[in-house]
C-alpha cells in the first residue's frame, strides 16, 4: 500500500465508495484506476461473485493492478466504456466510479511534462502510445484555436495575448521543452499569482491534448445506458468546466443540461440526484490536492 500512496493518494476514498452502495455480488466499474486506491476499496466490499472492471489508458497504471480473480484491468479510455463492457459480456453495471482528477503520479513524474516544476519534453499525453503532444499543439494550432484553449480550459484572462506570444515564438524557435512554455507564459503571470496562473496554462494544454472534455461527455452518455435501474454513478470533479458538465448531466440526463418534462410536468431525467459533497477538513490536511474536489452522485431511476 505504501507504494500505491507514492503513485497517488486517492481523494474522498471512503465517501465515494460508500456512495456506490456496493453489495457483495455487484458488478462495478472504476473508470480512473490510477494508483488503484479506489479499486482496492471497492474490492474489499465485493463478495466472491462480484467483479470490478477498472479503466486506465496509461501503461504506468497497469503496474498497480491487484492480483484478484474478481478484477479486470481495462487498458483503454473510459470513453469506450460501453464497448468494453459488451466485449466482456457485461449487460449492466450496478455502480460506476469516476475520479476525474489527474493522478499525483503524473505531476510528480519528471519525464511526462505535466508539471512546470520539472523541465522535460512537452508531452502531457495520458496515453503515450499515440496522439498529439503538447509541443505538437503549441507548434501547429492556429492562434485562434490556442486562444480558445487558454480561455475555456485554463480560464485565463490573458488568453489572446498568450496565444499571440506562442505563435510569435514558434516562428523562430519551436516548442519542445517545458521551459520553452514557461519562458513564453511567464510575462503573463503576475508574480503574486505566478504558480496558480502557470498551473492554469498547463491545465488547459493537458485537457486539450487528452480530449478530456469530449471523453467525459461520451462517457456520461454511456453511463446512462450501461447502469442498471437503481445503479449508482459517483463522480469526483476538480474544476468548474468538468463539474458543470457532470452537474448538468445528472440533473437532466443530457449534456446540454436541458431539463425535459412529461405531460404532467415531471422531469424525465433518468437520474435521482444526491446532495453534492466536498472534502472534510481532515481530508484537506492529509491531501491538499483535494481542495477543489466535489463529489456528485446520481441513482438510475427504476424503469
Amino acid at each position: 500500500m505504501a507504494e500505491e500512496l507514492v503513485y497517488h493518494t486517492p481523494v474522498m476514498l471512503k465517501e465515494s465508495v460508500d456512495k456506490m452502495e456496493i453489495e457483495g455480488s455487484a458488478i462495478c466499474a472504476d473508470l480512473t484506476f490510477g494508483g488503484g486506491g479506489h479499486s482496492r476499496e471497492i474490492l474489499s466490499r465485493l463478495g466472491k461473485n462480484g467483479h470490478l472492471y477498472s479503466f486506465d489508458q496509461d501503461e504506468d497504471a497497469e503496474k498497480n493492478a491487484p492480483d484478484d480473480k474478481r478484477f479486470t484491468f481495462v487498458r483503454g479510455n473510459f470513453r469506450y466504456l460501453y464497448n468494453f463492457m459488451r466485449y466482456y459480456g457485461v449487460e449492466g453495471l450496478d455502480a460506476i466510479l469516476a475520479d476525474l482528477g489527474v493522478s499525483g503520479h503524473h505531476f510528480d513524474d519528471e519525464t511526462r511534462g505535466f508539471s512546470f516544476r520539472f523541465d522535460a519534453d512537452l508531452d502531457m499525453r495520458m496515453n503515450k502510445r499515440g496522439g498529439e503532444t503538447a509541443a505538437d499543439l503549441l507548434n501547429n494550432a492556429s492562434e485562434e484555436k490556442l486562444a480558445e484553449i487558454f480561455k475555456f480550459y485554463g480560464e485565463l484572462n490573458c488568453s489572446r495575448k498568450l496565444a499571440s506570444a506562442v505563435v510569435k515564438r514558434r516562428a523562430t524557435k519551436p516548442f519542445r521543452r517545458v521551459n520553452d512554455l514557461i519562458e513564453t507564459a511567464k510575462p503573463f503571470c503576475p508574480p503574486q499569482r505566478e504558480k496558480k496562473e502557470m498551473a492554469k496554462v498547463f491545465q488547459a494544454l493537458r485537457i486539450e491534448v487528452n480530449h478530456e472534455m469530449e471523453s467525459l461527455k461520451e462517457m456520461l452518455e454511456q453511463c446512462k445506458e450501461i447502469l442498471k435501474p437503481g445503479g449508482r454513478l459517483v463522480v469526483i470533479t476538480y474544476h468548474s468546466i468538468e463539474d458543470r458538465i457532470v452537474k448538468n448531466f445528472i440533473k437532466s440526463g443530457n449534456i446540454e443540461g436541458k431539463i425535459e418534462k412529461d405531460f404532467f410536468g415531471r422531469s424525465t431525467s433518468p437520474f435521482d440526484v444526491s446532495k453534492m459533497m466536498t472534502p472534510t477538513d481532515e481530508e484537506l490536511e492529509r491531501n491538499p490536492r483535494s481542495r477543489s474536489a466535489k463529489l456528485r452522485v446520481a441513482t438510475k431511476r427504476e424503469e
